[in-house]
């Protein structure tokens, strides 16, 4: 068998339709979109027609609604920086302890400024609690930014409640939905969201290109100033062959919604099963209940995550510890820590994401080979000894991650 890829959540293959759609844009349709010229005039159809693909695939009113960005970062970035100069007596932001470093940092940065930073905590299954969250809401606030869906347990929020929640109190809400456009089904335009991010490169489009959604009538200052590009709001000559590509890629993600909801979940189910059923003191984190349906996060207790992985690498599997993003530090993720995950488990969590791309072959060679890696790794812990862990483990972890 070939290698087997499971980081989807970190990045995806893109599609074979969508490169045949973005090559004619490097070779053919190389016009500056903005110039009055015939080689200008299909580009400017081109981005015209990827928007409205963003747009049926998000379910939002109209198709200049949809900016294109650079990436989810920038998005983030735009959203939040946004809403604080658009709205400058206000010095309060609400967020959760389990968002993506796209959000934390700059909240972070933030602080130092002088402004406000609520960071909801989460209960041990990741969830948020929504009547701590509606005493945190005041004409003080100026953004709430809450993701639609966490990156490494795939747990969802309710952000549909919450934008309502906002809405009603006079507060602007904006989503990082990175992890869930493509994977869930969205209808904005009978919600009460403000702003929301995409990243095309975790839909099987291109990286460098992404989106923010922006609700008609939201208040909205640009990050980049320039040229007149995207109305006003985003400067910058198009990438028009990435957002061909990511158009493209938006309407492949539409016609699997419910693959992924199927196969895909189907697929990630049975390799739970299969883990957990065959190797001893590990559990799923999350949301079992209401989460992605590509993505399974697995603690493996009393062993270290980044071994895991390189016996993993060695066997042609690929996986990741947390969040691509933060998956160099050797301290448990935030997210871990935030759920308050034992010290025993936080460090040997392991997430699987999958794809339309996957297989259950794949699967079952994964739940072939995980055993044998847990059990050799453990044979070198000194927190395991013979078939069992040693006597008090966690206390012999606590100096680890005081």
């Amino acid at each position: 068998m070939s290698d087997i890829y499971l980081d989807n959540n970190a990045t995806t293959k893109v599609d074979h339709a969508v490169v045949d759609v973005m090559i004619p844009y490097f070779l053919e349709q190389y016009g500056n979109p903005s110039s009055i010229h015939k080689f200008a005039d299909g580009v400017a159809r081109g981005l015209k027609h990827a928007r409205q693909q963003v747009q049926a695939l998000i379910g939002c009113e109209h198709d200049s609604e949809i900016i294109f960005t650079s990436c989810g970062t920038e998005s983030n970035s735009t959203a939040i920086l946004s809403a604080i100069k658009a709205q400058p007596n206000k010095k309060e932001i609400i967020t959760t302890m389990v968002e993506h470093p796209a959000i934390l940092n700059v909240c972070d940065y933030l602080e130092k400024e002088g402004y406000t930073i609520h960071r909801m905590p989460v209960d041990k299954a990741g969830r948020l609690n929504l009547e701590a969250y509606k005493k945190l809401l005041s004409e003080q606030v100026a953004l709430v930014t809450v993701m639609w869906a966490n990156n490494e347990t795939g747990t969802i929020f309710p952000v549909i409640e919450m934008a309502e929640l906002a809405n009603a109190a006079g507060v602007m809400f904006h989503t990082d939905a990175v992890q869930a456009v493509g994977k869930l089904p969205m209808m904005l335009q009978d919600t009460k969201i403000d702003m929301l991010s995409i990243s095309g490169h975790k839909l099987h489009a291109p990286k460098g290109i992404g989106v923010l959604y922006l609700r008609r009538g939201t208040r909205y200052r640009p990050l980049l100033r320039g040229g007149h590009q995207e109305r006003g709001r985003r400067a910058g000559t198009e990438n028009s062959a990435s957002i061909v590509g990511l158009g493209k890629a938006c309407e492949l993600a539409l016609e699997y919604i419910e693959y992924e909801n199927t196969v895909v979940k189907a697929m990630r189910d049975r390799l739970e099963q299969g883990i957990t059923e065959l190797i001893p003191h590990c559990f799923v984190t999350g949301d079992l209940y209401n989460r992605l349906p590509n993505t399974t996060d697995i603690a493996f207790e009393y062993i270290e995550g980044e071994s895991i992985l390189m016996l993993l690498n060695k066997a042609g599997i690929a996986a990741s510890s947390g969040s691509a993003c933060t998956s160099g530090s050797l301290e448990p993720s935030h997210v871990m820590r935030a759920m308050d995950i034992p010290y025993t488990a936080a460090h040997g969590t392991i997430r699987f994401s999958f794809s339309r791309y996957n297989t259950m072959a794949e699967v079952e060679k994964v739940i072939e080979v995980m055993p044998g890696i847990v059990a050799t790794l453990r044979k070198l812990s000194p927190y395991w000894e013979g078939d069992g862990p040693v006597a008090d483990p966690e206390k012999a972890f606590a100096p680890v991650y005081a």
